[in-house]
């Protein structure tokens, strides 16, 4: 996990700080229902500040947005995604309770110095050349890798311009970056 920030002085965003993700559940490839174990995959942003989570602190995953439901199961897509800490996990990023401490507080300070949207970028794995080469190797699944084909989009562009990019999603449910 890579948190990012910039300065009330810049436009562009710096790299603050890596952090591992402690445990992991499911498989590669996006969460499409409630139960499958899986880590969502896409563009979100942080919609719940949670203090007293049963793990430690934690902040939650906009989860599902409007392609999960497009892409997923409608009535049943799961939610209650978060970044936590305790390292336990059934869908979750879970961290170490002394790391999600510092997530947790710069997520804070952000959002009492103004920031109203706190965004949340997952992806598989960096959705560079060679990331991408990694998962094409793991499976044929044209569907998934199309998804993350999609997805490359919105990574290509933060890391080229350093700017978080404008997402919309379209009626079929796929990411579009504005231009």
């Amino acid at each position: 996990m890579e948190i990012w920030g910039r300065s009330n002085h810049s436009s562009t965003f710096s790299l603050i700080d890596t952090y591992t993700i402690c445990k992991a559940s499911g498989d590669l490839g996006p969460k499409r229902q409630e139960g499958d174990g899986q880590v969502p995959e896409g563009f979100y942003h942080v919609s719940v500040f949670q203090p007293n989570s049963e793990f430690y602190l934690a902040l939650q995953v906009s989860y599902p947005n409007k392609a999960d439901l497009i892409k997923g199961n409608r009535t049943s897509p799961g939610g209650d995604i978060m970044i936590h800490g305790n390292c336990v996990t059934i869908g979750c990023m879970p961290m170490a309770d002394d790391k999600i401490k510092e997530i947790y507080l710069m997520a804070i300070e952000a959002h009492s110095s103004g920031q109203q949207t706190i965004p949340i970028h997952i992806f598989p794995t960096r959705l560079d050349d060679n990331g991408m080469a990694f998962l094409k190797s793991t499976t044929n699944d044209k569907i998934t890798l199309a998804f993350w084909s999609n997805l490359q989009e919105g990574y290509t562009y933060f890391e080229t311009k350093k700017l978080v990019p404008t997402i919309s999603i379209d009626e079929k449910g796929d990411y579009s970056v504005a231009k």
